[in-house]
């Protein structure tokens, strides 16, 4: 029983929020407004019971004396802390503590992450461009016109490299997206379908 009723929830309102796009009704554009606010709440809660368990996980950690990530389970475990006091007590405006925290440490921290990724992406495509065969040739030959059509010397070697570049992006490479969307739009329509139906019953922790 305790199955059921979330697949009956999960087919009535998977069914109504399919069908009432083709139904501009008053009411059922009322209920579609509602039910998003519904959601929005139990984002919220999720929200709340995901920090909650991640709390938790680190507090394991931090209480084992054996565990490796002993140390970067208790500054995220203070992290969060100083956080929250920082937010309840003195609110999150223009020059208050958790303000001046965001700023100061988050945001920096975020910057170096963002900035690390480059030299992922940098390392990925230097094993990706290798011209090993007559795909990974054309690769290299677009990626090295898209990558100086995108720079100043591109335009001074040639005012044609910055030109073909757009028309890479504009013509083959808009091409191939726009595959890779139908692709991903119609994976999530079947995805759709089979919760909709309760084919799909992972959510429900099975396998």
């Amino acid at each position: 029983m305790y199955r059921r009723i979330p697949l009956i929830v999960c087919f009535i309102f998977g069914a109504f929020m399919l069908i009432q796009f083709f139904v501009p009704h008053r009411v059922s554009t009322e209920f579609y407004e509602m039910t998003l606010e519904w959601a929005q709440i139990i984002y919220a809660f999720a929200l709340l019971v995901g920090a909650l368990m991640l709390m938790k996980h680190h507090a394991v950690n931090a209480t084992r004396k054996s565990s490796d990530d002993r140390p970067f389970s208790i500054i995220v475990i203070a992290g969060i802390a100083t956080m929250c006091i920082a937010g309840l007590i003195w609110g999150h405006g223009e020059g208050t503590v958790f303000n001046w925290f965001f700023q100061n440490v988050q945001a920096p921290m975020q910057s170096t992450m963002f900035s690390l990724l480059a030299f992922f992406v940098a390392s990925a495509a230097f094993r990706g461009f290798r011209a090993r065969n007559t795909q990974a040739i054309f690769l290299l030959i677009a990626a090295t016109i898209v990558m100086l059509g995108r720079v100043p010397i591109g335009e001074l070697i040639s005012p044609v490299i910055p030109q073909v570049a757009d028309w890479i992006l504009n013509v083959p490479s808009m091409a191939a997206r726009r595959g890779i969307y139908i692709g991903i739009a119609l994976g999530s329509i079947a995805t759709s379908l089979r919760v909709i139906l309760g084919i799909e019953r992972t959510y429900l922790g099975g396998s």
